[in-house]
């Protein structure tokens, strides 16, 4: 993989996806602070909704993608180790 990989490309890969997923951490923190202020009702309805469900599915998504981002960051990091000083 990483003999396909320009350096700057995937310099730039890798920054794009750690801002999106800092985002998204950012997001489910928002969340999760506006549902503590919803009372009980509110918040049983809203996550009864295809949205919150859909929601909770992008989430697990994500978490699965973690392993998929370290073998994008070792192989950049493989990359950089070989790059001529």
């Amino acid at each position: 993989m990483a003999e396909d990989l320009d350096l700057q490309q995937a310099r730039l890969a890798y920054s794009i996806i750690e801002r999106l997923i800092e985002h998204n951490r950012v997001v489910s923190d928002l969340i999760a602070m506006m549902a503590q202020v919803l009372d009980e009702d509110t918040q049983k309805a809203l996550t009864q909704t295809p949205t919150w469900t859909a929601y909770l599915d992008s989430r697990r998504a994500l978490e699965k993608t973690r392993a998929d981002v370290e073998t994008f960051a070792e192989a950049l990091s493989n990359l950089t180790a070989n790059e001529p000083e």
